[in-house]
Protein backbone atom coordinates (compact mmCIF):
# COMPACT_ATOMS: atom_id res chain seq x y z
CA UNK A 1 0.00 0.00 0.00
CA UNK A 2 1.33 3.44 -0.95
CA UNK A 3 2.06 5.66 2.05
CA UNK A 4 0.85 9.26 2.00
CA UNK A 5 3.80 11.20 3.40
CA UNK A 6 1.46 13.94 4.62
CA UNK A 7 0.48 11.45 7.32
CA UNK A 8 3.84 11.72 9.10
CA UNK A 9 5.39 14.21 11.46
CA UNK A 10 9.18 14.40 11.20
CA UNK A 11 9.76 11.55 13.64
CA UNK A 12 7.27 9.36 11.79
CA UNK A 13 8.91 10.19 8.47
CA UNK A 14 12.32 9.31 9.89
CA UNK A 15 10.99 5.89 10.93
CA UNK A 16 9.54 5.44 7.44
CA UNK A 17 12.92 6.22 5.86
CA UNK A 18 14.66 3.77 8.14
CA UNK A 19 12.24 1.04 7.05
CA UNK A 20 13.36 1.75 3.50
CA UNK A 21 16.99 1.32 4.57
CA UNK A 22 17.69 5.07 4.35
CA UNK A 23 19.44 7.32 6.85
CA UNK A 24 17.26 9.42 9.12
CA UNK A 25 18.59 12.69 7.68
CA UNK A 26 16.77 11.84 4.45
CA UNK A 27 13.54 12.46 6.35
CA UNK A 28 14.53 16.06 7.01
CA UNK A 29 15.23 16.59 3.31
CA UNK A 30 11.90 15.03 2.37
CA UNK A 31 10.04 17.00 5.02
CA UNK A 32 11.41 20.30 3.74
CA UNK A 33 10.57 19.49 0.14
CA UNK A 34 7.03 18.53 1.03
CA UNK A 35 6.08 21.26 3.48
CA UNK A 36 8.39 24.19 2.83
CA UNK A 37 8.49 23.89 -0.95
CA UNK A 38 5.15 22.19 -1.60
CA UNK A 39 6.63 19.43 -3.78
CA UNK A 40 4.06 17.13 -5.35
CA UNK A 41 6.48 14.94 -7.31
CA UNK A 42 9.62 13.14 -6.15
CA UNK A 43 11.41 14.20 -9.33
CA UNK A 44 11.28 17.78 -8.02
CA UNK A 45 13.50 16.79 -5.09
CA UNK A 46 16.79 17.50 -6.85
CA UNK A 47 19.11 16.93 -3.87
CA UNK A 48 17.91 13.35 -3.39
CA UNK A 49 19.72 10.54 -5.19
CA UNK A 50 17.79 9.28 -8.22
CA UNK A 51 17.84 5.78 -6.73
CA UNK A 52 16.01 7.07 -3.65
CA UNK A 53 13.54 9.05 -5.74
CA UNK A 54 12.77 5.94 -7.77
CA UNK A 55 12.38 3.91 -4.60
CA UNK A 56 9.95 6.47 -3.14
CA UNK A 57 7.83 6.46 -6.30
CA UNK A 58 7.01 2.84 -5.70
CA UNK A 59 5.98 3.11 -2.06
CA UNK A 60 4.95 6.69 -1.26
CA UNK A 61 3.12 9.78 -2.48
CA UNK A 62 1.98 13.24 -1.42
CA UNK A 63 -1.78 12.89 -1.77
CA UNK A 64 -3.74 16.14 -1.83
CA UNK A 65 -7.44 16.34 -1.03
CA UNK A 66 -9.60 16.68 -4.16
CA UNK A 67 -10.82 20.27 -4.38
CA UNK A 68 -14.59 20.51 -4.84
CA UNK A 69 -14.88 24.29 -5.00
CA UNK A 70 -13.29 27.58 -4.04
CA UNK A 71 -15.16 30.71 -2.99
CA UNK A 72 -13.59 34.13 -2.59
CA UNK A 73 -15.32 36.74 -0.44
CA UNK A 74 -15.40 40.45 -1.15
CA UNK A 75 -13.27 40.92 2.00
CA UNK A 76 -10.54 38.57 0.75
CA UNK A 77 -11.60 35.54 2.80
CA UNK A 78 -11.31 32.29 0.84
CA UNK A 79 -13.27 29.11 1.55
CA UNK A 80 -12.32 25.74 0.07
CA UNK A 81 -14.44 22.61 0.01
CA UNK A 82 -12.52 19.33 -0.12
CA UNK A 83 -13.78 15.83 -0.91
CA UNK A 84 -12.77 13.32 1.77
CA UNK A 85 -14.59 10.38 0.22
CA UNK A 86 -17.80 8.47 0.78
CA UNK A 87 -19.87 11.53 -0.08
CA UNK A 88 -18.32 13.72 2.63
CA UNK A 89 -17.07 17.26 2.07
CA UNK A 90 -15.07 19.33 4.57
CA UNK A 91 -14.32 23.05 4.61
CA UNK A 92 -11.26 25.21 5.29
CA UNK A 93 -11.11 29.00 5.42
CA UNK A 94 -8.28 31.50 4.94
CA UNK A 95 -8.74 34.87 6.65
CA UNK A 96 -6.29 37.60 5.57
CA UNK A 97 -5.54 40.51 7.87
CA UNK A 98 -2.99 43.31 7.77
CA UNK A 99 -0.66 41.63 10.28
CA UNK A 100 -1.43 37.95 9.81
CA UNK A 101 -2.90 35.25 7.63
CA UNK A 102 -5.07 32.76 9.51
CA UNK A 103 -6.16 29.35 8.25
CA UNK A 104 -9.15 27.69 9.89
CA UNK A 105 -8.84 23.90 9.58
CA UNK A 106 -11.35 21.06 9.99
CA UNK A 107 -10.58 17.97 12.04
CA UNK A 108 -13.65 15.80 11.38
CA UNK A 109 -16.27 15.26 8.70
CA UNK A 110 -19.15 16.68 10.69
CA UNK A 111 -19.27 16.84 14.46
CA UNK A 112 -20.84 14.68 17.16
CA UNK A 113 -21.00 17.35 19.90
CA UNK A 114 -24.30 18.81 18.69
CA UNK A 115 -24.03 22.39 19.97
CA UNK A 116 -27.35 24.13 19.29
CA UNK A 117 -25.82 27.13 17.54
CA UNK A 118 -23.40 25.28 15.22
CA UNK A 119 -24.31 24.49 11.63
CA UNK A 120 -21.72 21.70 11.47
CA UNK A 121 -23.26 20.00 14.50
CA UNK A 122 -26.68 19.99 12.87
CA UNK A 123 -25.19 18.03 9.97
CA UNK A 124 -24.24 15.21 12.33
CA UNK A 125 -21.01 13.20 12.32
CA UNK A 126 -19.45 10.89 9.74
CA UNK A 127 -15.82 10.21 10.70
CA UNK A 128 -12.51 11.53 11.98
CA UNK A 129 -10.05 12.91 9.46
CA UNK A 130 -6.63 11.32 9.18
CA UNK A 131 -3.46 13.25 9.98
CA UNK A 132 -2.83 13.51 6.24
CA UNK A 133 -6.28 15.00 5.66
CA UNK A 134 -5.72 17.59 8.40
CA UNK A 135 -2.24 18.51 7.15
CA UNK A 136 -3.35 18.50 3.51
CA UNK A 137 -5.59 21.50 4.19
CA UNK A 138 -2.58 23.55 5.29
CA UNK A 139 -0.31 22.09 2.59
CA UNK A 140 -2.76 23.04 -0.16
CA UNK A 141 -3.66 26.46 1.25
CA UNK A 142 -0.09 27.63 1.91
CA UNK A 143 1.27 26.76 -1.50
CA UNK A 144 -1.84 27.81 -3.40
CA UNK A 145 -1.78 31.21 -1.66
CA UNK A 146 1.88 31.78 -2.50
CA UNK A 147 1.00 31.40 -6.18
CA UNK A 148 -2.31 33.24 -5.93
CA UNK A 149 -0.83 36.20 -4.04
CA UNK A 150 2.51 36.03 -5.91
CA UNK A 151 4.52 35.78 -2.72
CA UNK A 152 7.68 33.78 -2.06
CA UNK A 153 7.53 33.98 1.73
CA UNK A 154 5.15 32.16 4.07
CA UNK A 155 1.55 33.37 3.80
CA UNK A 156 -0.13 31.53 6.67
CA UNK A 157 1.11 32.76 10.04
CA UNK A 158 -1.67 31.37 12.25
CA UNK A 159 -3.63 28.13 12.27
CA UNK A 160 -6.82 27.65 14.24
CA UNK A 161 -8.40 24.24 14.68
CA UNK A 162 -11.86 25.81 14.58
CA UNK A 163 -13.31 24.30 11.42
CA UNK A 164 -15.64 21.33 11.22
CA UNK A 165 -15.43 18.91 14.14
CA UNK A 166 -14.17 18.70 17.72
CA UNK A 167 -10.36 18.41 17.43
CA UNK A 168 -9.84 16.68 20.77
CA UNK A 169 -12.21 13.88 19.77
CA UNK A 170 -9.73 13.12 16.98
CA UNK A 171 -6.69 13.28 19.23
CA UNK A 172 -4.55 10.55 17.63
CA UNK A 173 -4.58 12.32 14.26
CA UNK A 174 -4.49 15.84 15.68
CA UNK A 175 -1.19 15.70 17.59
CA UNK A 176 1.05 14.58 14.67
CA UNK A 177 -0.63 17.25 12.52
CA UNK A 178 0.18 19.91 15.11
CA UNK A 179 3.78 18.74 15.21
CA UNK A 180 4.05 19.17 11.44
CA UNK A 181 2.76 22.74 11.78
CA UNK A 182 5.23 23.56 14.55
CA UNK A 183 8.33 21.86 13.14
CA UNK A 184 11.02 24.26 11.89
CA UNK A 185 11.57 21.93 8.93
CA UNK A 186 7.84 22.10 8.19
CA UNK A 187 5.77 25.25 8.59
CA UNK A 188 7.70 26.63 11.57
CA UNK A 189 4.67 28.10 13.29
CA UNK A 190 4.93 29.36 16.87
CA UNK A 191 2.99 27.47 19.55
CA UNK A 192 1.33 30.79 20.34
CA UNK A 193 0.04 30.98 16.78
CA UNK A 194 -1.50 27.52 16.61
CA UNK A 195 -4.79 27.28 18.46
CA UNK A 196 -6.89 24.24 19.30
CA UNK A 197 -10.50 25.07 20.02
CA UNK A 198 -12.47 22.61 22.12
CA UNK A 199 -15.96 22.37 23.51
CA UNK A 200 -14.43 20.87 26.65
CA UNK A 201 -13.11 17.30 26.29
CA UNK A 202 -11.44 17.41 29.70
CA UNK A 203 -9.22 14.27 29.61
CA UNK A 204 -7.79 15.26 26.22
CA UNK A 205 -7.06 18.82 27.41
CA UNK A 206 -4.81 17.24 30.03
CA UNK A 207 -3.14 15.02 27.42
CA UNK A 208 -2.55 17.93 25.07
CA UNK A 209 -0.84 19.87 27.87
CA UNK A 210 1.84 17.17 28.02
CA UNK A 211 1.99 16.00 24.40
CA UNK A 212 1.84 19.21 22.37
CA UNK A 213 0.82 22.35 24.27
CA UNK A 214 -0.39 25.04 21.88
CA UNK A 215 -2.77 27.94 22.46
CA UNK A 216 -6.11 26.77 23.83
CA UNK A 217 -9.54 28.20 23.11
CA UNK A 218 -12.57 26.85 24.97
CA UNK A 219 -16.08 27.14 23.57
CA UNK A 220 -17.82 28.24 26.76
CA UNK A 221 -21.04 29.98 25.61
CA UNK A 222 -22.72 29.94 29.03
CA UNK A 223 -21.86 30.99 32.60
CA UNK A 224 -23.68 28.17 34.41
CA UNK A 225 -24.20 24.44 34.00
CA UNK A 226 -27.96 24.58 33.48
CA UNK A 227 -27.68 26.83 30.43
CA UNK A 228 -24.53 25.18 29.08
CA UNK A 229 -26.15 21.73 29.31
CA UNK A 230 -28.75 23.09 26.90
CA UNK A 231 -26.32 24.75 24.48
CA UNK A 232 -23.31 22.41 24.65
CA UNK A 233 -24.45 18.84 25.45
CA UNK A 234 -20.89 17.75 26.29
CA UNK A 235 -21.29 19.78 29.49
CA UNK A 236 -23.44 16.95 30.88
CA UNK A 237 -20.29 14.79 30.88
CA UNK A 238 -17.72 17.46 31.73
CA UNK A 239 -19.41 20.26 33.72
CA UNK A 240 -17.96 23.73 34.11
CA UNK A 241 -16.12 22.99 37.34
CA UNK A 242 -14.22 20.09 35.74
CA UNK A 243 -13.58 22.10 32.60
CA UNK A 244 -12.15 25.10 34.43
CA UNK A 245 -10.00 22.80 36.57
CA UNK A 246 -8.53 21.42 33.32
CA UNK A 247 -7.94 24.97 32.05
CA UNK A 248 -5.99 25.81 35.21
CA UNK A 249 -3.84 22.71 34.77
CA UNK A 250 -3.26 23.49 31.11
CA UNK A 251 -1.88 26.94 31.88
CA UNK A 252 1.16 25.34 33.53
CA UNK A 253 2.27 24.18 30.06
CA UNK A 254 0.56 26.62 27.70
CA UNK A 255 2.52 29.02 25.47
CA UNK A 256 0.18 31.83 26.54
CA UNK A 257 -0.60 32.87 30.10
CA UNK A 258 -4.36 32.89 29.54
CA UNK A 259 -7.15 30.75 28.12
CA UNK A 260 -9.37 32.18 25.40
CA UNK A 261 -13.04 31.61 26.16
CA UNK A 262 -15.31 31.78 23.13
CA UNK A 263 -18.85 32.96 23.75
CA UNK A 264 -21.46 32.90 20.98
CA UNK A 265 -23.95 35.74 21.53
CA UNK A 266 -27.52 34.39 21.30
CA UNK A 267 -30.41 36.81 21.54
CA UNK A 268 -32.37 36.36 24.76
CA UNK A 269 -30.55 33.13 25.62
CA UNK A 270 -27.10 33.90 27.08
CA UNK A 271 -26.67 37.63 26.53
CA UNK A 272 -28.32 39.27 29.55
CA UNK A 273 -26.27 41.47 31.90
CA UNK A 274 -26.71 38.90 34.67
CA UNK A 275 -25.05 36.30 32.40
CA UNK A 276 -22.04 38.59 32.02
CA UNK A 277 -21.81 39.08 35.79
CA UNK A 278 -22.10 35.31 36.34
CA UNK A 279 -19.32 34.79 33.82
CA UNK A 280 -17.05 37.21 35.65
CA UNK A 281 -17.73 35.45 38.96
CA UNK A 282 -17.24 31.99 37.44
CA UNK A 283 -13.85 32.69 35.86
CA UNK A 284 -12.49 35.06 38.52
CA UNK A 285 -13.33 32.89 41.54
CA UNK A 286 -12.95 29.33 40.26
CA UNK A 287 -10.72 27.26 42.51
CA UNK A 288 -10.02 30.26 44.68
CA UNK A 289 -7.47 31.65 42.24
CA UNK A 290 -9.53 32.03 39.09
CA UNK A 291 -8.56 31.32 35.48
CA UNK A 292 -6.57 33.98 33.61
CA UNK A 293 -8.78 34.55 30.61
CA UNK A 294 -9.56 36.51 27.51
CA UNK A 295 -13.09 36.51 26.10
CA UNK A 296 -13.93 36.36 22.41
CA UNK A 297 -17.57 37.30 21.87
CA UNK A 298 -18.87 35.83 18.64
CA UNK A 299 -21.92 37.25 16.85
CA UNK A 300 -24.14 34.28 16.02
CA UNK A 301 -24.61 33.42 12.35
CA UNK A 302 -28.26 32.32 12.16
CA UNK A 303 -29.42 29.25 10.27
CA UNK A 304 -33.05 28.04 10.26
CA UNK A 305 -32.57 24.70 12.02
CA UNK A 306 -31.16 26.38 15.13
CA UNK A 307 -34.24 28.42 16.04
CA UNK A 308 -31.84 31.07 17.38
CA UNK A 309 -31.00 34.64 16.43
CA UNK A 310 -28.02 36.91 16.99
CA UNK A 311 -27.84 39.37 19.86
CA UNK A 312 -28.22 43.02 18.87
CA UNK A 313 -24.93 44.94 18.50
CA UNK A 314 -25.85 47.14 21.48
CA UNK A 315 -26.44 44.04 23.61
CA UNK A 316 -23.07 42.58 22.60
CA UNK A 317 -21.36 45.89 23.38
CA UNK A 318 -23.00 46.08 26.81
CA UNK A 319 -21.98 42.48 27.56
CA UNK A 320 -18.37 43.23 26.57
CA UNK A 321 -18.38 46.39 28.70
CA UNK A 322 -19.25 44.38 31.82
CA UNK A 323 -16.37 41.98 31.19
CA UNK A 324 -13.98 44.83 30.45
CA UNK A 325 -15.02 46.71 33.58
CA UNK A 326 -14.19 43.59 35.58
CA UNK A 327 -10.64 43.70 34.24
CA UNK A 328 -10.93 41.10 31.48
CA UNK A 329 -10.06 41.62 27.84
CA UNK A 330 -13.24 41.04 25.86
CA UNK A 331 -13.21 41.43 22.10
CA UNK A 332 -16.03 41.07 19.60
CA UNK A 333 -15.02 38.84 16.72
CA UNK A 334 -15.17 40.63 13.41
CA UNK A 335 -17.43 38.78 11.02
CA UNK A 336 -15.59 37.67 7.88
CA UNK A 337 -16.71 35.81 4.77
CA UNK A 338 -20.46 36.17 5.32
CA UNK A 339 -21.12 36.32 1.58
CA UNK A 340 -19.59 32.85 1.09
CA UNK A 341 -20.91 31.24 4.30
CA UNK A 342 -17.40 31.13 5.74
CA UNK A 343 -18.12 32.85 9.05
CA UNK A 344 -17.83 31.19 12.44
CA UNK A 345 -20.39 28.43 12.95
CA UNK A 346 -21.40 28.25 9.29
CA UNK A 347 -19.02 25.54 8.10
CA UNK A 348 -21.30 22.65 7.26
CA UNK A 349 -19.80 20.91 4.24
CA UNK A 350 -21.83 17.90 3.17
CA UNK A 351 -21.77 15.07 5.66
CA UNK A 352 -23.24 11.60 5.70
CA UNK A 353 -24.55 11.44 9.24
CA UNK A 354 -23.45 8.02 10.43
CA UNK A 355 -24.12 8.91 14.05
CA UNK A 356 -27.84 9.32 13.49
CA UNK A 357 -27.92 6.36 11.11
CA UNK A 358 -26.44 4.21 13.87
CA UNK A 359 -29.05 5.52 16.31
CA UNK A 360 -31.84 4.56 13.95
CA UNK A 361 -30.41 1.07 13.53
CA UNK A 362 -30.24 0.72 17.30
CA UNK A 363 -33.92 1.62 17.55
CA UNK A 364 -33.33 4.81 19.51
CA UNK A 365 -35.63 7.79 18.99
CA UNK A 366 -33.87 10.30 16.75
CA UNK A 367 -35.02 13.70 15.55
CA UNK A 368 -33.75 14.27 12.03
CA UNK A 369 -32.88 17.85 11.17
CA UNK A 370 -32.48 18.79 7.52
CA UNK A 371 -29.13 20.54 6.96
CA UNK A 372 -29.72 24.27 6.92
CA UNK A 373 -26.74 25.17 4.77
CA UNK A 374 -26.23 23.62 1.36
CA UNK A 375 -22.71 23.62 -0.08
CA UNK A 376 -22.07 26.93 -1.80
CA UNK A 377 -22.32 26.34 -5.53
CA UNK A 378 -20.97 29.66 -6.71
CA UNK A 379 -18.21 29.54 -9.24
CA UNK A 380 -14.71 30.12 -7.95
CA UNK A 381 -13.75 33.77 -8.26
Amino acid sequence: MTANLLDYDLEGLAAFCERLGEKRFRATQLFRWIHQRGATDFDQMSDLAKSLRDKLKGVACMQALPLVSQHVSADGTIKWLFDVGDGNVIESVFIPEADRGTLCISSQAGCAIGCRFCSTGHQGFSRNLTTAEIVAQLWFAEHFLRRYLKRDERVISNVVMMGMGEPLQNYAALVPALRVMLDDHGYGLSRRRVTVSTSGVVPKIDLLAHDCPVALAVSLHAPNDELRNHLVPLNLKYPLSDLLDACQRYLEFAPRDFITFEYCMLDGVNDHPEHAHQLVKLVREHGGTGVPAKFNLIPFNPFPASGLTCSAPATVAAFAAILNAAGFVATVRKTRGDDIDAACGQLAGDVKDRTRAAERMAGRRTIMIKPATEPNTRRPA
